[in-house]
């Protein structure tokens, strides 16, 4: 994707394009991750043949690429000279245009509500592939025990991914807190909340609070999944938060389990 965005804008012109193998990952995460790197640049320069197709010594990377990249580095193994154009591709026609110059409207970044939304059908078609196996489990349990709560329980599994993919991300800078996870945890629990105590009738007040437990752990788990599309965050901040965050929905995951169980067998 990054590749057909930055080749579009680049349409009649004389240039290379180098790619560089990160594995699905955005420029910006990819820096901090590492694969957008140094040693995968240098890596890339030299099996491609780079220096044998050009008459000059410089490349231009991404702005957000610049956490993963030493300059000095490239300069050294390759002969390279680093310059960072742009944040967005969008920029690099009048960047060339205007002698290779970066303007300050090239350097900032915004994380608009359209910007945010366009990632969500990723995300939610992604979450999907895991979610509607387990609803068609939950139905067929429900449908063999001739039970109609199973209906009940996967609706709120569906409104929990759709929470966490979309709404969000969708209301992300007004949610409370820094933390994804406790931001998906809180939009999960008010919004399930409402369905099973107040428009679901289906279930008994154990098996409401186990599929309200782990619903809210779906949506924050999802949220928490977020990180890796904006550019609020850094590596040690997603490192620090999943430190705290993985267990803590891990330990909610099992209680509503233990707890779902227990309303089943009683």
């Amino acid at each position: 994707m990054s590749y057909d965005l930055v080749r579009s804008r680049l349409t009649g012109r004389n240039v290379w394009l180098l790619v560089l193998e990160t594995f699905g990952i955005n420029v910006w995460c990819a820096a901090g991750k590492g694969t957008f790197g140094t040693d995968e640049l240098i890596g890339r320069i030299n099996d491609s043949g780079l220096s044998k197709l050009l008459n000059h010594r410089t490349l231009l990377l991404p702005i957000l690429g610049a956490p993963g990249v030493a300059a000095h580095q490239v300069k050294r193994e390759t002969g390279f000279n680093i310059r960072y154009a742009a944040i967005r591709a969008a920029d690099l026609p009048e960047f060339l245009d205007n002698g290779m110059t970066t303007t300050p409207k090239m350097k900032e970044l915004s994380f608009t509500l359209w910007e945010r939304l366009v990632l969500a059908p990723v995300e939610l078609v992604q979450s999907l592939k895991y979610a509607l196996p387990i609803v068609a489990l939950f139905m067929l349990f429900g449908w063999f025990l001739g039970s109609e709560s199973a209906t009940e329980i996967s609706e709120a599994l569906l409104i929990s991914v759709l929470i966490g993919t979309v709404v969000v991300p969708a209301l992300l800078p007004w949610l409370p807190g820094v933390s994804f996870a406790l931001k998906g945890a809180f939009v999960g629990l008010f919004w399930n909340s409402i369905y099973l105590f107040w428009l679901g009738d289906g279930l008994d007040l154990p098996a409401k609070l186990a599929t309200l437990l782990f619903c809210t752990m779906v949506s924050s788990l999802l949220a928490l999944n977020f990180t890796g599309c904006t550019p609020f965050t850094s590596l040690s901040g997603v490192r620090k938060e999943m430190r705290y965050a993985i267990p803590g929905l891990f330990a909610t995951l099992i209680f509503s389990l233990l707890l779902g169980g227990w309303a089943i067998l009683s």
